[in-house]
């Protein structure tokens, strides 16, 4: 059974309760790597001008500026950035893991994922795309 590396638990110590139920599941179900959950203002500005986030922590707070943090970057292991298809499949479980979390009460929150931004499940229609993007929907 899959296992998250020590590095892994550390980021997502960081994260919301919700997310942190979430992805203990979901390692159970698909290996993944967390790369990221809280971050400082001073690395949501550079990743804003790098054009990776649409907001610069200051005029906009990203999910991820929070403590805990509202939000969780995944992605599947081992990492392949250039597996889109996979990503996608990923994402599904997450969100298929989520729901059901949620029906049989064990988290509170609904999960957007940056891939579906508006979970309409037409992937087609976002304008930005960031696929190992998981946050609290509120």
């Amino acid at each position: 059974m899959p296992k998250y590396s020590e590095k892994s638990k550390a980021i997502l110590g960081n994260a919301h309760p919700d997310l942190k139920v979430l992805f203990n599941e979901v390692i159970k179900h698909f290996d993944c790597s967390i790369l990221e959950s809280y971050r400082s203002i001073e690395r949501q500005q550079m990743l804003f001008r790098k054009g990776h986030s649409k907001l610069d922590g200051i005029n906009k707070k990203s999910k991820h500026n929070y403590i805990p943090s509202l939000a969780v970057d995944v992605v599947p292991y081992p990492v392949d950035w250039k597996n889109h298809k996979r990503m996608y499949f990923f994402g599904g479980v997450v969100l298929g893991i989520a729901k059901m979390l949620k029906a049989e009460g064990k988290i509170d929150s609904s999960i957007r994922w940056g891939g579906d931004w508006d979970g309409d499940t037409h992937i087609k229609d976002q304008t930005f795309i960031d696929l190992p993007h998981f946050e609290i929907k509120k």
